[in-house]
């Protein structure tokens, strides 16, 4: 199973099926067990994952990772990815701004995902923010609304939806940080409740 996630690994690599690629430095796949219970699903990579080829390593990743251990989960027994492989940017001077992917750019990679997903059969898929919510729910999703209640998504899979760790880093002062990051723990805990529950 590993072996095969490596080969897509590298056939990702080579993804030229959108222009993303042409301005990030390389395709930054997912990572973590091949039998993972929880899946974690972000956006896309940021500029140091876009740099060291590795999902969640930048400032949002060590907020994931101070969640991930603050909810009793160890990070090496998840697997951890994004919907989208390259990192879409604006280069403004030195510096690499973020930019969403449209809708044509996330069901274009999206192929990669759905491999992945395919072959770790996670029993819980945490879509982490919006733009991954919405892309495994097959429609537009509203945070407020779903997060952190079971549901399914559209290929059939067990899911839940919760924050992006960077909208901890986006908040606007310490009291709204504090509020946030409780509640990725607080996610974070049901969803590793719900891999311990057997699948329907």
């Amino acid at each position: 199973m590993a072996a095969t996630l490596n080969k897509i690994a590298r056939e990702a690599r080579r993804c030229r099926r959108c222009p993303l690629y042409r301005n990030a430095t390389q395709t930054v796949f997912g990572e973590g067990p091949a039998d993972a219970r929880l899946m974690l699903v972000g956006e896309q990579p940021g500029d140091q994952e876009d740099v060291a080829g590795r999902p969640f390593v930048g400032p949002a990743g060590k907020m994931l990772d101070r969640a991930l251990a603050d909810a009793g989960i160890d990070r090496d027994a998840v697997y951890v990815t994004n919907v989208v492989k390259h990192f879409k940017n604006e280069p403004r001077g030195k510096r690499r701004l973020h930019k969403k992917p449209n809708r044509s750019e996330i069901e274009v990679c999206k192929v990669w995902l759905d491999r992945e997903l395919a072959l770790v059969q996670p029993r819980i898929v945490l879509a982490m923010g919006v733009t991954a919510a919405s892309a495994l729910a097959g429609k537009a999703v509203t945070l407020s609304r779903t997060r952190g209640k079971p549901m399914i998504f559209a290929d059939g899979r067990q899911g839940m939806v919760t924050i992006h760790p960077s909208a901890i880093l986006r908040a606007p002062d310490e009291a709204g940080r504090r509020a946030a990051y409780a509640g990725l723990v607080k996610d974070l805990k049901l969803a590793l409740r719900s891999t311990a529950k057997p699948t329907p």
